[in-house]
């Protein structure tokens, strides 16, 4: 075992999105007691700590993602005493609690936006950005990252407000130590609770290019990289959150980094200074234009192959990553990445196998454990998601149809994600008894959790075996990564190392079947799990989407 090895380095963490987890009280909506119900689930699954989506108060026009008040819980999702029970129960069952928190930006209905539009001399004006404009316009060409300018205008004081999101979501001025006061007050109040853990939205932004200087391309991906994040005070900014408040707890950090890099990971790394661990985006944009989520291009296996070894060799010596393939903001990953039709299970039991051999804390995405599949919109007034409609009206300008839209928002967009969990065959998939606040995906009569519960050759129960192989071979967890097959274009294949062990994964991530015999049947030893039964063959003829791990001999 390496001397630096953590719990949350060996631990598998699931994402829930509270909305669309279960209802408890038959409003429609996902709550905190809706969780709680479903805890021996959670348990079940063998999984170490969950990740819980905002549940802040908030107007909810970004998923929570804009809180109006950090230190209270969503209505519609309960109570600070819900709270506090979740905790208690996932505690009692041995799982931790990691909080989403947003600190880039706050809601324009909390108190310190309020008070900040109000006039120019008010104290709270300079917790955000506020810029006259320039020539009859807004202080620069900043796109937002939903669409149209980043920059709303205000009539009250006559100047503009920055926001990279929606315009709900004005950003936070981190320049300001005040603000930086309040928010570290703010991480106290969850720790003190017995929080274990904060996920921090968009990290990488909260030190940004305050000169606001003009954009020199249209690339939204690539403006966020040169000029929303990475500012020069990001490292300043986190180890004084270090300073004044982690290294009170025992708890993890882990930032979400749009525009993070494996050149610049490790600046977000640093030990007592900065996160434990980054989300980065290297293969969740790999079919993203310069348009950013609405200007699909096509992707191939070689290049999402090569993501992973470069984040691989990025964390080689130092720092830590994660490793997920779908989550809240993304389409759901047996749609993208698979084959969500004729080769659904197998392919989904690909990428569950994907997930739990790499290097790196895996994240499971609520849903994905049963394989749940992209919704398809009928209509673009069907979408809950402001991204989605913000889509549309910049959609609108360049003349594109209706059509055209939805079938690009039914491949990217993030409703996919959002759509209520499939617990059974029953009336709303067993989410709700009332009309859901979001209508589930019709496939939930095949696709649930009630009939993959005792089917052992469900996706389900396929997960629950592949993070016990995952926990019972720590080679997996901590072992050197070798990428082989590197240019083929429908096998991922690698290798993972250790003093004491070696274990060799094969994915065949197409319908075709491939003879890997000559290359490495006499270097099988035993195999620990496969997709395909029986789990003993050691033919090495990949089927189509077949997985297979192996012990092999060194």
């Amino acid at each position: 075992m390496p001397l630096n090895s953590n719990w949350w380095k060996e631990a598998v963490i699931y994402q829930i999105y509270p909305r669309s987890f279960m209802d408890s009280n038959g409003d429609g909506v996902g709550d905190l007691q809706g969780v709680i119900m479903k805890l021996d689930y959670i348990k079940s699954l063998g999984v170490d700590a969950v990740w819980l989506n905002p549940v802040y108060k908030s107007p909810n026009a970004d998923g929570g993602y804009d809180i109006s008040d950090y230190n209270n819980i969503q209505t519609e999702f309960g109570s600070l005493h819900d709270f506090d029970a979740l905790l208690i129960g996932l505690h009692q069952r041995g799982i931790k609690l990691i909080m989403d928190i947003v600190v880039n930006h706050s809601s324009d209905e909390h108190y310190w936006f309020e008070e900040s539009r109000k006039s120019k001399n008010n104290p709270y004006r300079d917790y955000y950005f506020w810029k006259p404009g320039k020539n009859n316009g807004p202080p620069s060409n900043w796109p937002s990252v939903f669409g149209g300018s980043a920059w709303s205008f205000d009539e009250s004081t006559n100047e503009y407000y920055l926001h990279l999101f929606s315009k709900k979501q004005p950003d936070l001025n981190w320049e300001n130590p005040k603000l930086r006061k309040e928010v570290f007050e703010m991480m106290k109040f969850w720790l003190n609770k017995g929080v274990d853990g904060l996920r921090m939205d968009v990290i990488s932004c909260i030190s940004k290019n305050t000169c606001f200087p003009d954009t020199d391309t249209d690339d939204i991906n690539e403006i966020i990289r040169r000029y929303y994040a990475n500012g020069s005070r990001l490292p300043e900014f986190l180890q004084e959150m270090n300073e004044k408040v982690l290294r009170q707890f025992d708890c993890i950090t882990i930032g979400e980094g749009p525009g993070i890099t494996n050149r610049n990971a490790l600046t977000y790394l640093e030990e007592k200074k900065g996160l434990n661990m980054i989300f980065h985006f290297g293969h969740m944009f790999i079919d993203q234009g310069s348009g950013g989520r609405f200007d699909p291009i096509a992707w191939n296996m070689n290049d999402f192959k090569n993501v992973f070894k470069t984040w691989n060799d990025a964390f080689s010596e130092h720092g830590w990553g994660s490793v997920f393939l779908g989550n809240h903001d993304f389409p759901r990953m047996v749609s993208r990445w698979g084959d969500d039709k004729k080769y659904w299970s197998k392919s989904a039991k690909v990428l569950c196998t994907l997930l739990m051999s790499m290097r790196g804390t895996p994240f499971i995405y609520a849903g994905d454990e049963i394989g749940m599949t992209n919704v398809e919109l009928t209509s673009l007034e069907d979408s809950k998601d402001i991204e989605t409609l913000n889509g549309w009206r910049e959609a609108q300008k360049k003349a594109m149809s209706a059509i055209d839209f939805l079938k690009i928002a039914n491949q990217q967009g993030r409703d996919n994600a959002r759509t209520p969990f499939q617990w059974s065959p029953s009336r709303h998939g067993g989410f709700t008894i009332s009309k859901p606040w979001m209508e589930l995906n019709s496939n939930f009569l095949e696709i649930n959790k009630e009939d993959q519960d005792d089917d052992p050759d469900s996706v389900l129960n396929y997960y629950r075996r592949m993070i016990q192989v995952r926990k019972t071979h720590p080679v997996l967890i901590y072992g050197m990564y070798q990428a082989i097959e590197t240019e083929h274009e429908k096998l991922f294949i690698f290798i993972r190392e250790n003093e004491e062990e070696k274990i060799l994964v094969t994915l065949n991530f197409s319908d075709e079947t491939v003879n890997l015999r000559s290359r490495f049947v006499t270097k099988i030893q035993d195999k620990l799990i496969g997709n395909y039964s029986p789990v003993t063959d050691h033919s090495m003829i990949l089927r189509p989407w077949e997985a297979s791990v192996y012990t092999v001999f060194k």
